[in-house]
């Protein structure tokens, strides 16, 4: 079961597809994880980029500073991108760092899912009751299920950057999610699943 709009997605891709060939940036947020999971896509886009990168895109379309969220935007086609800098914008773990974090899948560059899924927790932490924090557990979900995710580097993260309480976080977030329809899996097969990325988490 999709989350969003089948009509809105396919145009997000494909304002990401076109913007891939224009700039250099590590995709972050619902695309970096449906690149993972291949379950459900994006609506919004969200991005990191360096400050020359910045300029070539401030060069080219209408970019917007939101200073209250530390963050640049710009709208094409109706869709959202969101763009995130080092040094500026406020994430768990530095911009700065965050930007070499990464693996290549399908021709982008895209964070690394153990630090991916802390920046989904963050999210998910600030907006729990709405429409996107739903989505947000959706995605940790959903690339834990699909992807080889490392639970040892994820707690070598949480180590380095003291955020151990993460460890907590996302253990009620998989506990607590309840509905299996996201997944392609049945009741039983969901409970299962479960139970076995609980377990991994907890040795970690």
């Amino acid at each position: 079961m999709e989350f969003w709009n089948d009509i809105v997605t396919e145009r997000s891709w494909q304002v990401l597809q076109d913007f891939r060939r224009k700039f250099n940036f590590v995709l972050i947020g619902g695309w970096a994880a449906y690149l993972y999971a291949k379950t459900n896509k994006s609506k919004d886009i969200d991005l990191i980029v360096d400050f020359n990168e910045l300029e070539k895109i401030r060069n080219n379309y209408a970019l917007k500073k939101n200073v209250k969220l530390n963050k640049y935007e710009i709208i094409i086609d109706e869709i959202d991108i969101d763009i995130y800098v080092p040094y500026y914008s406020k994430f768990i773990i530095p911009a700065e760092d965050l930007i070499k974090q990464v693996n290549h899948v399908q021709g982008f560059k895209v964070l690394k899912p153990e630090y991916l899924i802390l920046l989904k927790q963050q999210a998910e932490q600030d907006r729990a009751h709405s429409s996107k924090g739903l989505k947000d557990r959706i995605d940790i979900i959903s690339i834990l299920l699909n992807y080889s995710f490392d639970f040892k580097e994820y707690v070598g993260i949480l180590k380095k950057y003291a955020i151990m309480d993460y460890k907590r976080h996302l253990f009620d977030i998989i506990n607590l999610f309840k509905d299996f329809s996201y997944f392609n899996l049945n009741p039983r097969q969901y409970k299962l699943k479960k139970l076995q990325l609980l377990e991994l988490l907890k040795k970690a």
